[in-house]
This record gives C-alpha cells, sequence and structure tokens, in this order.
C-alpha cells in the first residue's frame, strides 16, 4: 500500500467506475480503485452447467438479500414495494444484467418542460449522444441503426443478433397494427470483437457469460485501466470518506477481508457504488462539518430512489418458438406508447422489451406469470410452454418522489458491523396507472402476433435492478447534490458517477445512460485538471 495520494480514487468497479477508470488512466491519471467484492472467473458462471436455474435462485441470485456473501450488504427493504438487485464484484451488477442497451430519449432529459413534473436533467440527449457513441464502441454493441424513435447518430459498432421465431412473430404483429418494433441493441457481440467471443444464444446471460460475449467492465474497461497503470484492490470494504478542514475530500478509510482498517489518500474521489451504496456511504461519512451527511447540504442524499416498477407479459403459443434460447438482452423493442398521453389519466411511458422465457424450470415454476403445476397436470404444462413463450417486459418510468429514500438501519448490518441501508419506497399511483395501461397494450400485441394465452405478472417484487436518483444533478445547489459535471456542490474534489446522479429515470433499461454519463464526467475531469481544487 502506497501512503501517496492517489490522483483519483474510485469507489466501486462496476459499470461507471471502469468507465472512469479507463478513461484517467488512459489519459495518465495515477488511479486506484476499492471494491468490496472479488474478480470473478468466466468459469465460475453456470450457464453451461444443468443446475443454471436453480443456482440463479441462491448462489447467482441478483439479490445480496437472498445470497448473503460476505463481500455483500444486506439491504433492509421492509418498507420497500420491491426488492433492490445488484453485485458486488469487478464489473458489477453487469455480471447479471441482462445485457439490454437502449438509451435514454430526448424527452426524458425534459420532463418538467414537457410534462410539468419532475425535474429537467443540466444536459439534453444531444450534448451526451457523442458518450453514448464512444461507449458503444468500447462496449461492443450489436444493434441496427436507424431507429425511429431515436434521433439520427452513429450506428452501432456490430450488426444485430438474431430475434428468433417469437419475436418475428410479434414483430409482423406490429406492422399489422402500425405499431413501432426494432431489433433492441444489446452490450452482447453478434461477432467477434476484440477477443471476445460471439454469443451463443444459450439464454443464461443473468447468470454471468461463459463466453465473454456479454459485455461487463471487467472484460471491456479493467484491462485497459489496469494496463495503463490503474490499481485495483477487491476484497476493500469502503468505511468512510474523509475531509480535512477546507471541506475537501482527502480519500477513504477502508476495511480488508481480515478486518484491517487503511486508510488510501486522494486528491480527487469519485463514488461509483450504485444508487443505494452510495447513498450509503455519503451518509457514513457525517462530521461535525457535515451532520447530515457529506456533500448533504441540500438535505437531498438518499432522496428520490427511483427503481423503474416492471410488469412482463407473457404469451403462449401453439407454435414451438424456441423461445428457452436467445440472448437475454431484449430481441425487439417497442416504444409505441413511450411519450406522454394525457388522455390516459397518467403521465409518461413504458419501453416494452421482449425477452426469452427461461428454461424447464421456469416452466414448472414460473418466475415472471403463470401458476405452477404438479401431478397429472405438471407434462400438461410443460409442453405447452416451454418454448412457447413470449415475453414483453415493460419497464415503466418510476418519477422521483422525495419520500422514495435510501437511509441507515438501526437494526441491520453488514458483515463488518457497518449500518445497512434502509430503503423506504412505494410504488406510486402514476406508475400503477402506467403499468395497468401498458399491460393491456402489450397483452393486445401478443394476441395479434397468435397468442392463445396471456399471463400477466403485474407487479414484481424482486425487480429492482434499476438503481437511480438519489444524488441527482441539478443547478441549484439547495435542491441537489451534484452539479452537471457530476461534482458535488458542497466538495469541490468528490464526484458521484453512477445512476445516483439521474434527475428522471425514463422507462428504459439505464446502464447505456449512466456508462455515458460517466465518460462525460471523467472528460471533464481531463479537460478541467489544471483547475481541479485538491487538498494541501
Amino acid at each position: 500500500m502506497s501512503t501517496e495520494p492517489a490522483d483519483v480514487l474510485i469507489i466501486g468497479a462496476g459499470a461507471s467506475g471502469g468507465v472512469v477508470a479507463r478513461r484517467l488512466a488512459e489519459a495518465g491519471y495515477s488511479v486506484v480503485c476499492l471494491e468490496q467484492g472479488r474478480w470473478h472467473d468466466r468459469s465460475e458462471y453456470r450457464g453451461t452447467e444443468l443446475d443454471w436455474e436453480l443456482t440463479a435462485r441462491k448462489q447467482w441470485s441478483g439479490s445480496p438479500n437472498v445470497r448473503g456473501l460476505p463481500e455483500d450488504y444486506p439491504v433492509d427493504d421492509m418498507d420497500s414495494d420491491l426488492s433492490p438487485l445488484m453485485f458486488a464484484g469487478v464489473g458489477g451488477s453487469m455480471l447479471l444484467f441482462a445485457g439490454a442497451w437502449p438509451r435514454m430519449l430526448p424527452s426524458d432529459f425534459r420532463v418538467r418542460s414537457l410534462d410539468g413534473v419532475a425535474d429537467d436533467w443540466p444536459l439534453t440527449y444531444e450534448e451526451l449522444r457523442p458518450f453514448y457513441e464512444r461507449n458503444d464502441r468500447h462496449i461492443g454493441v450489436s444493434g441496427l441503426g436507424g431507429d425511429p424513435a431515436y434521433p439520427p447518430g452513429e450506428d452501432p459498432p456490430l450488426p444485430p443478433l438474431p430475434i428468433g421465431p417469437g419475436a418475428l412473430k410479434v414483430a409482423r404483429a406490429h406492422d399489422r397494427l402500425g405499431w413501432h418494433w426494432w431489433p433492441e441493441p444489446n452490450a452482447i457481440l453478434s461477432t467477434p470483437y476484440e477477443g471476445r467471443h460471439q454469443c451463443v444464444q444459450r439464454g443464461t446471460c443473468m447468470q454471468g457469460c461463459n463466453e465473454g460475449a456479454k459485455a461487463s467492465t471487467d472484460l471491456t474497461h479493467w484491462p485497459h485501466a489496469i494496463a495503463n497503470g490503474a490499481r485495483l484492490l477487491t476484497g476493500a470494504r469502503v468505511l468512510r470518506i474523509e475531509t480535512n478542514s477546507q471541506g475537501l475530500a482527502t480519500g477513504a478509510l477502508w476495511l480488508d477481508e481480515d478486518g484491517r482498517e487503511h486508510f488510501q489518500p486522494a486528491n480527487v474521489v469519485v463514488l461509483a457504488a450504485n444508487a443505494i451504496g452510495t447513498a450509503r456511504l455519503l451518509l457514513l461519512s457525517a462530521s461535525n462539518a457535515h451532520p447530515d451527511g457529506l456533500a448533504n447540504s441540500s438535505g437531498t442524499v438518499g432522496t428520490r430512489l427511483m427503481m423503474h416498477p416492471f410488469a412482463s407479459v407473457t404469451g403462449l403459443f401453439n407454435d414451438n418458438l424456441e423461445s428457452w434460447q436467445g440472448h437475454f438482452g431484449c430481441s425487439i423493442e417497442s416504444f409505441q406508447f413511450y411519450e406522454t398521453d394525457q388522455r390516459r389519466g397518467f403521465v409518461r411511458g413504458a419501453k416494452w422489451g421482449l425477452a426469452p422465457t427461461g428454461g424447464p424450470i421456469n416452466a414448472a415454476l414460473p418466475s415472471r406469470a403463470g401458476k405452477q403445476a404438479w401431478g397429472p397436470d405438471h407434462h400438461i404444462q410443460m409442453r405447452a410452454r416451454f418454448g412457447h413463450g413470449a415475453s414483453w417486459g415493460l419497464f415503466g418510468e418510476d418519477l422521483p418522489d422525495p419520500s422514495n429514500r435510501v437511509g441507515l438501519s438501526s437494526t441491520i448490518t453488514d458483515s463488518s458491523g457497518i449500518p445497512a441501508p434502509e430503503l423506504h419506497y412505494k410504488v406510486s399511483e402514476n406508475s400503477r396507472k402506467l403499468l395497468d395501461f401498458h399491460i393491456d397494450k402489450a397483452s393486445e400485441s401478443l394476441l395479434a402476433a397468435g397468442a392463445h394465452t396471456i399471463e400477466v405478472d403485474r407487479l414484481m417484487q424482486y425487480s429492482g435492478w434499476h438503481l437511480l436518483g438519489t444524488a441527482r444533478m441539478g443547478e441549484d445547489p439547495t435542491t441537489s447534490v451534484l452539479n452537471r459535471w457530476n461534482r458535488s456542490h458542497d466538495v469541490a474534489n468528490l464526484y458521484v458517477v453512477d445512476g445516483s446522479c439521474f434527475v428522471t429515470s425514463g422507462g428504459v433499461n439505464p446502464t447505456s445512460t449512466i456508462c455515458a454519463v460517466a465518460l462525460r464526467a471523467a472528460d471533464h475531469m481531463v479537460n478541467t485538471r489544471f483547475d481541479q481544487q485538491v487538498p494541501r
């Protein structure tokens, strides 16, 4: 361990942490990253094994409360309608994400101006577009250019993945209905790319990708960062961020796996620990100078948590659609009902993404919709369901609400005795109306495609994949935590680059936008490095 301050200390080695580390290391910064999880080898993933659907429910669950690994922290979600999902390790939750890679739409950055609710972002889609495109090249995105839902721009670097027979049925139905559909862009390789293998269409993306076809920053960013001198310390649990009398961050106090305490000094500190982990750490870093938590003079740290209420609509077809296979990042998407129509009785909308329906255990124990059937009906159900489904996943926009928040638990701690995060989160009436409308329309879509049965899961509890909004950007320091470049209003050398910075959630999978915002922030750090205040 060096006692010399790093130019930049990053906390969290997931999506945004990897993006910032690569950019800064390639620019010549000395970078240190503290990651509480470990570096996983692809041979550990269960997608090639017969037990993959079983281990997905425990050892490789998206919920830290279900996994219960020492490197996880538990989340007190007793007062939450949704359970948050995340993964600690190099690559972070990208190891278990589906790989869907849509962008937010231009309207998502102007919700206050367009719809009179929430707030506008302090940046626009056009400002972010070059960073979306650069990240697409780093990630190796497969897709088809020209989607009419988006403004013109650079095409994805790789051709689209196959959509499969189920998606083809649904796409043809949308053509007949006059509804939008397009091949979904995915952070999954359709052809070999930069030494990585193409997707083999196994459908096990959410339990890790054995081929490395699905992008995660342990594959796409950290090797570049380390080759340029970055140091990545795993098994490093951060206790708090320290500050000095100037009001600047000086580094982080952390514990190794043996419980020994260390201090990593730094000139700049970057938080990339997801919207729950970052809020928790800022609150844990309270001091006499920051009694309500670090960077929290606005009182908004931890508030406006957004998690994208999720519903699924599955259609069962007589034809065998081989829907146990494919990429789990969606095959096709639809933005047909994404923008606000006041006649519907709610604001904003949802993106639809069509995904595989899972393997034989999922057919027997449906995790999204349908009933379990045992005894004489079991074989009937398996013949009717396995490979015969197409499932629309509906990500509804989650409007920011100050009462939806992250705090510190007074009763639950992690394995190091540090207070766990505590969630207070309720699904709004707007979200419930939004999902009901989109469920009806998605059912219409599948029936038009020839489905004989529709099964609906209206609000999945274990669907908190998208953690957003607890340290939002804004121009006004009294109502936001960060400025438009992701730097704290209160602490001039503290940045937050994960989904905490989101002003609104949009209605799409957010990882593409998280990475684009992180790259934009890193670029700004490089371009303004001589103006950066650092501790003396």
